[in-house]
């Protein structure tokens, strides 16, 4: 045992040198952001990435190691790498200075849930810093930003297996807060249950309504087991925690287990394999995003109630060469069979061309509002999470 504890030790040591050869790498990285700050044509060099991974792909054949997963570990590199130059080219830390708060991050939820894990993603280099304060619903999350005791609340907006989550739209139109970010998270449904617990013995499972849903194929392979809707996933495992019942279970994520002290009985028990949800951060503090980040613009607005009046405001995106990525619509509150369009598309709000497209939007629709101009991670130049069926490899 003592030649394993040594061993141990020294992978310990490993690791760490691993690390500080990161932490050296993502400092050449911000140096470099630095120099394109100043002038450099353009934020990512796809084919410099594309070399970088080929690289990656031959020497690890050359050491011995598994070339897709060493790929993987570089292509998460990759990831960090762009976030560095971004945050360089964003110059968001001088901005903040003005803002009360600015190292206060709302969600909602408890540590652990799902919005919890994506805040900490986004704000993942300086999560050190950060302050992350969960509150029991979406429009109490999103005041204390507006009430400046937050710098930043993150709201979840759309998720790949439920669709567009309609509460958050509605909190977007009636804010002054700008969307100034997005991330996404795959979403891993775990089964979680008190040590000592088993697969066979549950009778109870917890979870958020969604969730449950997104699992009820698993949980009808479980006989005479009651689902349990619960205020939010990581709620609902602190429950399961607090009842000290081995045949009550939460499902949620393996982070709120490890949490909560809870075992994981099974992982990856949703239904769908491939599930993402797509938050926005939204602030104050109105970023103008560096024409080199690859960017979205989010807007809402309502139409003149006659025939093709929609198809006439999107032609005005297309005529000004404007990719449309999402086109969403919702109902008029005490206006029946009116409804608002909330639109998505690649570009800067101050870029000339969607400045021409916006401009003439307001002069065509009695409603409209920007929501705020974004670096994106849902377009294939701003993407740098891999989704499946190879969406997100590098281009």
């Amino acid at each position: 045992m003592e030649e394993l504890e040594i061993l141990r030790q020294r992978i310990d040591e490993t690791d760490r040198r691993l690390l500080e050869t990161l932490a050296a790498r993502l400092a050449h990285v911000a140096e470099v952001g630095r120099l394109k700050a100043k002038g450099g044509p353009f934020l990512r060099d796809f084919d410099r990435e594309a070399r970088l991974l080929a690289r990656v792909e031959s020497i690890a054949r050359e050491l011995g190691l598994d070339p897709f997963r060493a790929t993987e570990i570089f292509r998460e590199v990759i990831a960090m790498s762009v976030k560095v130059q971004e945050e360089t080219l964003l110059d968001r830390k001088v901005k903040e200075r003005a803002l009360g708060n600015a190292n206060r991050v709302s969600f909602q939820g408890a540590e652990g849930a799902y919005s919890h894990l994506a805040a900490r993603k986004y704000f993942g280099d300086r999560e050190g810093t950060m302050e992350f304060t969960g509150f029991p619903t979406f429009s109490r999350a999103l005041f204390e930003a507006e009430s400046g005791e937050a710098g930043y609340a993150l709201l979840p907006i759309e998720n790949t297996t439920a669709g567009s989550i309609n509460e958050t739209y509605d909190l977007l139109r009636h804010t002054e807060l700008k969307i100034v970010g997005e991330e996404i998270l795959e979403v891993r449904h775990c089964l979680l249950g008190l040590p000592g617990s088993s697969l066979t013995g549950i009778t109870r499972v917890a979870s958020h309504p969604q969730a449950l849903a997104q699992c009820t194929r698993f949980l009808a392979q479980l006989p005479g087991v009651t689902a349990v809707p619960f205020v939010d996933t990581a709620e609902a495992a602190s429950h399961v925690k607090e009842t000290g019942d081995v045949a009550f279970a939460a499902i949620a994520s393996e982070e709120a287990g490890q949490r909560h002290s809870l075992d994981v009985l099974k992982r990856d028990i949703a239904d769908q394999e491939d599930n993402w949800t797509r938050f926005v951060v939204v602030s104050a503090l109105a970023l103008t995003p560096d024409p080199r980040i690859p960017t979205k613009t989010s807007l809402v607005f309502s139409t003149p109630h006659r025939h093709g009046a929609l198809a006439h405001c999107l032609n005005f995106l297309d005529a000004h060469g404007l990719n449309l990525t999402k086109l969403e619509s919702r109902p008029v509150p005490r206006h029946p069979w009116e409804y608002l369009f909330y639109v998505d598309f690649e570009g800067a709000e101050t870029e000339d061309a969607a400045a021409r497209a916006i401009a003439s939007l307001t002069a065509e629709c009695p409603y409209l509002k920007v929501l705020g101009s974004y670096p994106a991670r849902t377009t294939k130049s701003g993407r740098v999470d891999r989704l499946p069926s190879g969406q997100g490899r590098t281009e």
